[in-house]
């Protein structure tokens, strides 16, 4: 009788414990399920996305995925392999800009537009051109420590990073015309790119979907205007209803002649989808380094190596994913857009596919 009670105990115990561990192993599966459905959620509405994969490939892919860390220093090795490939991306800027079939959305003239784009750091002698949707509010911080007001990117507020009259961060334009030849001629100058329809998905979401900086113009102002124009049938009930649709978008971007006097009416507000070309004058201005979002992970470390600023200063912790291109992202937004619009939407662009290497989209428009 006594073997039998003590068989009923371990039974119990056993159960006891076989419960415990399921309920262990739900709550971590749920918690891994939480953590990706989180971080797919992120990588859909910050600058810079990842491929959709499936649920499984996801789980095995985050095991292994850390934050990258840029504040290694990037070994002899590594920084050779950075240098070639550096030096690749600025012999096809080169030689794209020689071709005179494209002069016309690769040339520039270095106008007030485009220096006021460059910001200046005398202190460590760099200009950095800002190329909005492109990870640019994270260089703004970096510079930011560097003039002395910060001493690490963590401690600036965001709300200061764009504030143009507190931030401490000099336009070029500001400067005397001596001035400004002496430091386009000796500073260290650099400027980021991305897929340029990427960008222009996430200039779509930024301005006119989430609009998380509550710049109320864009709503009120700009896509009510782009509506009138380009969407074929609309009301003005409708369109305060709706908002600026993709579509609408993507047929102002792509009239090249139509859209000039809106893009005067608009002001500075353009700069968010304007070429890269228009922004930082690539062809008419020698810069020293052309970083890539979609290799930034890499790209970052070795832009503050070359500058000679890698003690001084690190660039902020880039989350896992968020700069790798997700195509499938692309052929979502621009599924309902047709082959006419695509195409005079990349005829606009196509000198920045053309100088940074971008394949062109030919899966959107066969």
């Amino acid at each position: 009788m006594r073997h039998h009670w003590l068989l009923v105990g371990a039974c119990g115990w056993m159960l006891l414990i076989l419960m415990f561990a399921s309920k262990f192993i739900n709550f971590n599966l749920r918690a891994a399920d939480d953590y990706v459905e989180k971080s797919e959620i992120q990588s859909w509405t910050v600058s810079g996305t990842k491929t959709i994969k499936s649920p499984s490939m996801q789980k095995s892919e985050r095991q292994d995925e850390k934050p990258s860390d840029l504040t290694a220093e990037p070994s002899s090795a590594d920084l050779s392999d950075w240098r070639s490939v550096e030096a690749k991306r600025l012999e096809l800027l080169s030689a794209v800009c020689k071709n005179s079939t494209l002069r016309n959305l690769t040339h520039t003239s270095i106008n007030k537009f485009v220096l006021d784009r460059i910001f200046v750091c005398d202190k460590h002698k760099i200009l950095f051109c800002q190329t909005p949707k492109v990870g640019n509010t994270q260089w703004k911080k970096v510079l930011i420590v560097l003039n002395g007001v910060f001493s690490t990117v963590d401690e600036i507020p965001e709300n200061l990073v764009h504030d143009h009259e507190k931030n401490g961060l000099p336009r070029l334009s500001s400067l005397s015309q001596v001035e400004i030849t002496e430091r386009l001629n000796t500073y260290f100058k650099f400027f980021i790119v991305r897929d340029p329809f990427e960008r222009l998905i996430s200039a779509f979401k930024d301005k006119f979907v989430k609009n998380p900086r509550f710049e109320p113009w864009y709503k009120h102002d700009i896509a009510p205007a782009i509506i009138r124009k380009y969407r074929k049938s609309h009301r003005d009930s409708d369109a305060a209803a709706t908002g600026l649709r993709f579509e609408d978008f993507v047929r102002y971007l792509g009239d090249v002649p139509g859209r000039r006097r809106m893009d005067r009416q608009f002001g500075e507000h353009v700069i968010h989808w304007v070429t890269y070309a228009e922004l930082c004058a690539p062809c008419d201005i020698t810069y020293s380094v052309v970083g890539h979002h979609e290799t930034l992970e890499r790209d970052a470390p070795y832009i503050l190596k070359a500058a000679g600023i890698e003690r001084l200063v690190s660039y902020p912790t880039i989350p896992p994913g968020i700069t790798r291109y997700n195509q499938t992202k692309v052929e979502h937004y621009f599924s309902d857009i047709s082959k006419r619009d695509i195409r005079r939407l990349f005829a606009r662009y196509q000198g920045d596919f053309g100088l940074f290497g971008y394949p062109s989209p030919d899966f959107l428009m066969n």
